[in-house]
This record gives C-alpha cells, sequence and structure tokens, in this order.
C-alpha cells in the first residue's frame, strides 16, 4: 500500500512512525517520477510491515518539499526515527532501488 502525505498526516504518518518511511517527493508532470511509480508500487507491496511507503506531490506541498531540500525530482527519501537517513535522487533500475529498501529496512 502507498500512503498520501501531506502538510495535516506529515508528521504523525512519517515523523512519528515506528517504522522507516520511503517518501517519494513527485509531480504529476514528471516523467521520471511517472517511470518510478510501478517500482514504488511493487516494493510497497514486498516490504509492508517493515517499511512504509507514500508519497508527496511537490506541487500540492511546497512547504514539505522546501523542508526537505527537494531541488529535483523524483527525490526519494528515507527516513527514520523523524531523520533523513538515504536519498535517490532521479530514476534508478528496480535492483538499486530494492538495494535501497533493503539496506534501510532495519
Amino acid at each position: 500500500m502507498v500512503y498520501h502525505f501531506d502538510e495535516s498526516n506529515f508528521e504523525a504518518e512519517v515523523l512519528k512512525s515506528e517504522l522507516p518511511v520511503f517518501v517519494d517527493f513527485y509531480a504529476d508532470w514528471c516523467g521520471p517520477c511517472k517511470m518510478m511509480s510501478p517500482v514504488i508500487d511493487k516494493l510497497a507491496d514486498e516490504y509492508a510491515g517493515r517499511i512504509k511507503v507514500g508519497k508527496v506531490n511537490v506541487d500540492d506541498c511546497m512547504d514539505l518539499a522546501q523542508q526537505f531540500n527537494i531541488t529535483s525530482i523524483p527525490n526519494m527519501v528515507f527516513i527514520k526515527n523523524g531523520q533523513v537517513v538515504d536519498r535517490v535522487i532521479g530514476a534508478v533500475p528496480k535492483p538499486a532501488m530494492k538495494a535501497k529498501f533493503e539496506a534501510n529496512a532495519q
């Protein structure tokens, strides 16, 4: 399951989450973001219960994008205990993304 995060739920769902959280900062008009979407959906199912996966639309949530220094998209961030611990910028192959999920699932 892929969550949709915004300013109203970000603190509770992401920053205070007991699980590591993967946040995909994207935009609807972004081609590479669209390419990554099916990969992220599959990894969300594969890592359910180990990593919470969600998306933030940067056009709708400019304050969150600014808070996390999002200057290009797709920009995917792993957050543990309210802190950014890893980041992937740009479209990457599924095996590379899976390796990042595996490294951050602990």
